[in-house]
C-alpha cells in the first residue's frame, strides 16, 4: 500500500498496512535544525526520508495567487499592524451594516491559480490535503478583535452574520475557483479554525452552532459534492463539538491537542472511535520537547493502541526548534509498524 492509499483508506474507515505518519509543517526555524541532524537539504528530500504520507499544499500561502489590481491582500484591513487576536480590530466601533458595505472585502475574481500542475508535480505519488485554509473565526475576530467578536454574537447579532456571510462566501468561491483547476490531484480540503481553549471552546455551544457550524456545513459539503474527503482543523478543546462534527459529516479531525482537556487518545476513543478519523496525538506541549526518544515511542504506541489506524503527527503541526529532532525520528519510526 502506498502513502495516498494509505491515508485515503484511514480517513474512509478503511483496514491500511500501518498507521499513516505526518511530519507536520514545522516551523521556518526548525528545518535548519531538522536538516543538519538528518543530512538533508530540502524539505521533500527530508519527509521522503521519514516516509511522510501526508502533503499540505495551500494555494492561498504557497502561490502568490491573490491578484487584485490595487496590491491589496485578501483581508487588506491593517491587521499586521496586530500582534494579538484581543487588539480591537478596524470594525471593532462599527454598529450598522451600512458602515461596513464599502469595506474592502476579498473577491474570488481576483484568483489565478496558473502554474499548480508544477507546484503539485512532486507529490503524484502521496496523499494531498489542499483548498483555501478558510480560516474565517481568525479573521473575524482579527477584524473585529476578540473581545468585539465574542460581544457582537450577543449584541449585535445583525452585524455580525452580515461580516461572517461576507467572508465565508470569499472562501467558499474561492475553493470553487480553485477545485475548478485542482481536478483530482488532491485528496482532501484541510481548513482550519481554532475554536477550542486549553480547557474547553473559545465560545459557547448556542454561539457555535449559531456562527460557525452552518458555514462548516458548507464548506464539508462542497468538498464532498467535488469527491474530497474533508480534514478539520482546531487545536484546543473541541471535545463538546465532535459530535457536531460526525453529524456534518467531517472525515478527519486534526491536531488532537492531546494535554487539552478531553482530548487524550483514550477519551476520543472511548467516544468517536470508528465514527471519524483522526490526524495528530503527539504531544507538542510537553512530551516531544521534554521527552526522550524511548518515551516517546511508548507514548506512540499507548495512542496507536487506543485509537488503532490513525495518522501519527504532533498534536500540533508547526514544530517548534525545541523539539529534539531524536524526538521527531523516534515518533517516525513507529509509524512504520504494523498496527497492533
Amino acid at each position: 500500500m502506498n502513502s495516498h492509499d494509505r491515508i485515503k483508506t484511514i480517513i474512509a474507515g478503511g483496514k491500511p498496512d500501518r498507521c499513516g505518519f505526518w511530519l507536520g509543517n514545522p516551523h521556518p526555524d526548525t528545518w535548519p535544525i531538522l536538516h543538519k541532524y538528518f543530512g538533508t537539504e530540502t524539505e521533500e528530500e527530508l519527509r521522503r526520508k521519514l516516509n511522510d504520507d501526508f502533503r499540505w499544499v495551500c494555494p492561498q500561502w504557497e502561490m502568490n495567487c491573490y491578484k487584485e489590481p490595487h496590491g491589496r491582500e485578501m483581508f487588506d484591513v491593517g491587521l499586521s499592524k496586530k500582534t494579538s487576536l484581543s487588539q480591537p480590530g478596524p470594525l471593532a466601533n462599527a454598529k450598522t451594516i451600512s458602515e461596513i458595505k464599502d469595506y474592502h472585502w476579498p473577491d474570488a475574481k481576483y484568483l489565478d491559480f496558473t502554474g499548480w500542475d508544477k507546484k503539485i508535480k512532486p507529490y503524484e505519488d502521496v496523499y494531498i490535503a489542499s483548498g483555501f485554509w478558510t480560516c474565517f473565526y481568525h479573521n473575524l475576530m482579527d477584524m473585529f478583535g476578540m473581545e468585539s467578536y465574542l460581544m457582537n454574537m450577543f449584541l449585535n447579532k445583525e452585524l455580525l452574520h452580515y461580516v461572517t456571510d461576507k467572508v465565508c462566501q470569499f472562501y467558499y468561491d474561492a475553493n470553487e475557483k480553485f477545485f475548478d483547476v485542482a481536478g483530482d490531484t488532491i485528496d482532501a480540503m484541510f481548513f482550519g479554525n481554532d475554536f477550542g481553549t486549553q480547557l474547553d471552546l473559545i465560545c459557547g455551544l448556542p454561539q457555535f452552532d449559531e456562527f460557525i457550524l452552518p458555514w462548516f456545513k458548507k464548506f464539508t459539503k462542497q468538498a464532498h459534492d467535488r469527491g474530497y474527503q474533508t480534514i478539520l482543523h482546531s487545536c484546543g478543546s473541541v471535545f463538546k463539538v465532535i459530535d457536531r462534527l460526525i453529524d456534518m459529516e467531517t472525515d478527519c479531525l486534526h491536531p488532537l491537542q492531546a494535554k487539552a482537556a478531553n482530548m487524550n487518545a483514550e477519551k476520543l476513543a472511548e467516544n468517536f472511535k470508528g465514527k471519524i478519523a483522526f490526524l495528530g496525538g503527539i504531544d507538542t506541549q510537553d512530551l516531544l520537547v521534554n521527552g526522550t526518544p524511548d518515551e516517546v515511542k511508548r507514548d506512540v504506541l499507548r495512542v496507536k493502541k487506543a485509537l488503532g489506524s490513525f495518522i501519527i503527527s504532533p498534536s500540533h503541526e508547526a514544530v517548534l526548534p525545541n523539539v529534539p529532532p531524536e524526538n521527531i525520528e523516534a515518533m517516525a519510526d513507529l509509524s512504520l509498524r504494523e498496527l497492533i
